[in-house]
């Protein structure tokens, strides 16, 4: 029987809060270990959602037990780090011992539309370490005065604080990035990509122990796509097809329209479903891959739902066969 914790993820790129909301209701039912929601002002694709998702989360909270938390949170630019730390705790005080962020140095699509002349990737990962910095010396109860030219605190510290901080994770998709994991975070998370996240996963464990520090979780990362016919569900999901060029996550680029041309020049649809994320007509492709995720190290591996052509089926699907299967009683 497998110790590894299934997550669910809503998609704020392409669902309403009210859907997301929703889902969420729907993900616990069906047997997932924890709740999150994607942290994004603009969408991959043209047509799709922006909403808040602090917001949402604290609707989710309320109408769920499990834990909840951010799948990822930038921190470069139109988030204030202040800000953030402060709307966690206040998270945590609401649904204690529940919380997570989930960390990361964002995207031009989610920056360049809020006025930030996209930086360079050394300049991204310093701000990002900055903020991490901030976040968690305000969350040790710290005055901060900190000048990061990007942000500035003078004698800030949060007034409200609950008994216990929410947990940090820290997304990286690269080797330094994994070593600013180590340095801040409580568990690392990148992408369930089997040619990516070995490297990144030794990184960080070589990190911790450089740093002396204990490994938290390795938290890998997919989406997931489920409808009664396998054509229907690659056309429900393939304008995702920009979330797998790596070049989106470092380079100045956030036209919808450029990234979705993009995507359709470098990647066929076919690739996307069985290479990318995992999109599918077959509970057992679900189960297969999600074990090859796991295989890689995780201890938690994070479903995202994406997809048009039948979201809550994609959740009923993984509550009546799927995470059974993965944990080991299939029903």
């Amino acid at each position: 029987m497998s110790d590894t914790r299934y997550w669910f993820a809503g998609s704020t790129e392409e669902f309403t809060p009210p859907q997301l909301l929703e889902q969420a209701r729907a993900a616990e039912v069906a047997g997932f270990d924890g709740l999150g929601v994607s942290d994004h002002w603009a969408p991959w694709f043209p047509e799709g959602q922006g909403s808040q998702a602090w917001i949402t989360l604290s609707a989710i909270g309320q109408r769920t037990t499990k834990p909840i938390g951010t799948g990822v949170t930038p921190i470069v630019h139109h988030y204030h780090p202040g800000v953030v730390a402060q709307a966690f705790m206040s998270l945590e005080s609401l649904y204690p011992g529940r919380v997570f962020l989930g960390a990361g140095s964002g995207e031009s699509v989610n920056e360049t539309p809020l006025g930030l002349d996209w930086p360079s990737v050394a300049e991204q990962q310093e701000r990002f370490e900055q903020g991490l910095e901030a976040i968690t010396r305000l969350w040790a109860g710290e005055t901060v005065t900190m000048d990061a030219g990007w942000f500035r605190l003078k004698d800030a510290k949060l007034w409200t604080r609950a008994p216990s901080r929410p947990k940090l994770y820290v997304s990286a998709f690269g080797p330094q990035a994994a070593q600013i994991a180590a340095r801040w975070g409580d568990g690392l998370w990148t992408l369930g990509d089997p040619e990516q996240a070995p490297e990144v996963i030794d990184a960080y464990r070589e990190a911790c122990a450089n740093a002396g520090r204990e490994p938290g979780e390795i938290i890998l990362h997919s989406g997931m796509a489920w409808a009664a016919d396998r054509d229907e569900a690659i056309r429900g999901a393939r304008r995702w097809k920009p979330t797998q060029l790596p070049e989106l996550y470092t380079d100045d680029i956030w036209s919808q329209e450029d990234m979705q041309r993009r995507a359709d020049e470098q990647m066929t649809d076919e690739a996307f479903a069985s290479e990318g994320f995992i999109v599918s007509d077959d509970p057992d492709e679900h189960i297969h891959r999600i074990r090859e995720i796991e295989g890689l190290g995780a201890t938690v591996v994070c479903l995202q739902l994406i997809g048009q052509a039948d979201p809550l089926g994609t959740i009923g699907i993984y509550g009546d066969t799927v995470l059974p299967a993965l944990h080991g009683a299939r029903v």
